[in-house]
C-alpha cells in the first residue's frame, strides 16, 4: 500500500506521538484501527459482589496500562444489559451461567450485546448449609429432608416457617418460585450484600445455629466453612422455561459481555478483554484477601498486576 500526502503526515505524526509519550502498542493500534474518538473512555461496570469488582478492576487496569482511558460505573447485574445495548456502558466482566444466561442469550440475540467469551471461571450458586446441620436434619443434602426440617430454620420473623437467606434481589435466582413449586415451608429473605450473607453465616456457624443460605463459587466460603450444597432435582432447560424453577440452578461458565460496537471502536482493547482468563482457585484467593484480609480491592488488584505482568501483557498483544 502506498501512503501519500496528508495521509503520510498523519501516520508519521501518530508514530512520533506514540514514541514520545510512551503509548503502548495496543493503544496505538486501537487509535489507528478504531472507529471512535481515541480518548473516549471504556466504561466497565461494577456489580454488587467482590469477585466481579476484582475482575472488572483487573481488566480495567490492564487496559489503562495499554493506554486506554477507563471509567468504572456502578450497575445493576441484570439491569445493565439496557445500557450495554445502547453503548452507554461498554464491558461487563461477569455474567454467570447460574443466574444470567437467560438474560445474556436474550440480549445477544438482539445483536446489540455480544459475548466476549468465557472468563475461565466456572460458576455454581445454590442453597448451602453448615455440616453440623446433617445431625439435626437427617437425610440432608436431599431437598426433601430440608422440607421436613423447615421449622429448624425458623426465626422470630418467619416462624413457623423456615428462613432461607437469599442473595441480593438484583442477582435473580428464582428462589421464591422454587419454594412455591416445591412446596417448601420457607420464607425467602434477601441479603442486601454478599458481605451480609457471609457475616450471618459466620455468626451462625460459631454458635452452631441452624442456617441455610445462598452460597456461590468461586468464593472463599468453601475453604473456611465445612458445609454442603442442598441437592435439588437436576437442572433442565424445561424446568426454567416452564417458570416453575423446581430444580437445581444451572451451573457453568462465567462470561464477559460487551456493547456490540466495542470491537469496532477499540479493536485492541476488545482482543485484550477476550483474552482475559482467571480460574476459580485464583479468584477465591483474591476475594479472601479483600473480605477476610481486609485489604482494599484496588490494593489487591495492584498486587496481582505486579505479580502477573507477563500474563496480562500477553492479553494486550
Amino acid at each position: 500500500m502506498v501512503v501519500r500526502g496528508t495521509a503520510l503526515v498523519k501516520v508519521f505524526a501518530a508514530i512520533v506521538l506514540a514514541l514520545a509519550v510512551g503509548i503502548a502498542p495496543a493503544r496505538a493500534e486501537a487509535d489507528a484501527g478504531g472507529t471512535g474518538p481515541a480518548d473516549a473512555p471504556i466504561r466497565l461496570t461494577l456489580n454488587d459482589w467482590t469477585g466481579q469488582r476484582i475482575s472488572a478492576r483487573i481488566m480495567g487496569e490492564v487496559l489503562r496500562r495499554g493506554g486506554f482511558p477507563v471509567e468504572y460505573v456502578e450497575a445493576d447485574y441484570l439491569g445493565q444489559f439496557e445500557q450495554l445495548a445502547t453503548g452507554e456502558y461498554h464491558l461487563a466482566m461477569e455474567m454467570w451461567a447460574t443466574t444470567g444466561k437467560a438474560d445474556m442469550d436474550r440480549w445477544t440475540a438482539t445483536g446489540r450485546v455480544v459475548s466476549f467469551g468465557e472468563t475461565g471461571m466456572m460458576s455454581r450458586e445454590e442453597w448451602w448449609y453448615p455440616a453440623y446441620m446433617a445431625e439435626l436434619c437427617p437425610g440432608l443434602p436431599d431437598w426433601k429432608a430440608l422440607a421436613r426440617c423447615a421449622s429448624l430454620f425458623a426465626t422470630p420473623a418467619t416462624a413457623p416457617k423456615g428462613r432461607y437467606l437469599g442473595a441480593p434481589r438484583t442477582w435473580g435466582g428464582h428462589d421464591e418460585e422454587r419454594v412455591k413449586s416445591l412446596g417448601l415451608d420457607f420464607v425467602v429473605q434477601h441479603a442486601e450484600t454478599d458481605a451480609q450473607l457471609y457475616r450471618e453465616l459466620g455468626e451462625a456457624y460459631d454458635a452452631r445455629r441452624p442456617i441455610v443460605l445462598w452460597v456461590f463459587a468461586p468464593h472463599w466460603v468453601q475453604t473456611v466453612f465445612d458445609g454442603e450444597w442442598v441437592s435439588f432435582p437436576p437442572y433442565t432447560e424445561e424446568c426454567y422455561a416452564s417458570g416453575r424453577y423446581d430444580c437445581a440452578k444451572p451451573a457453568g461458565p462465567i462470561w464477559k459481555v460487551a456493547w456490540s460496537g466495542f470491537e469496532a471502536r477499540w479493536p485492541a482493547a476488545a482482543r485484550a478483554a477476550r483474552a482475559f482468563r482467571i480460574e476459580n482457585d485464583e479468584m477465591s484467593r483474591l476475594i479472601g484477601r479483600v473480605e477476610l484480609g481486609g485489604r482494599p480491592i484496588e490494593e489487591v488488584v495492584d498486587a496481582w498486576l505486579a505479580t502477573n505482568e507477563p500474563r496480562w501483557r500477553g492479553w494486550l498483544e
